[in-house]
């Protein structure tokens, strides 16, 4: 593994949460991204929760601090190639997660993930950051 890291949603929880297991893995990191998506999702959880602006105040503060990966026509690309070869495979997965993936993919990180879905897609390395 090559200590660059793409995040999912659940581990920037674990971290919003201050889980030791993530908090430790990030000090040991030579890079860390965030995928647009995973940004998207966040703010869906912020307008979902009890406190809207305390958590989408928390989510912008994170996204300024971090490196944010947008799609492009190349992680277009990777996203038909990945979701044709799950299709074919018989193993679908959330749309937002192919799209996770094919971020990953593109760049060449390691996708930092709980979700063991992640693991029907040829060619994508996956760490989990658990206790």
């Amino acid at each position: 593994m090559n200590g660059r890291y793409l995040l999912d949603t659940n581990i920037v929880i674990a971290l919003f949460a201050q889980e030791s297991a993530v908090l430790n893995q990030l000090a040991e990191a030579d890079a860390v991204f965030l995928p647009s998506i995973v940004i998207g999702e966040l703010y869906f959880g912020a307008r979902n929760s009890s406190r809207v602006a305390q958590n989408v105040e928390r989510v912008e503060d994170f996204r300024n601090a971090n490196s944010v990966l947008t799609v492009d026509s190349q992680t277009a690309f990777q996203y038909g190639r990945v979701k044709h070869e799950l299709k074919l495979a018989g193993t679908p997965l959330p749309e937002n997660d192919i799209w996770i993936a094919a971020l990953a993919l593109q760049h060449q990180l390691v996708l930092a993930t709980r979700d063991s879905h992640f693991e029907h897609i040829n060619s994508l390395f996956t760490v989990s950051w658990q206790d």
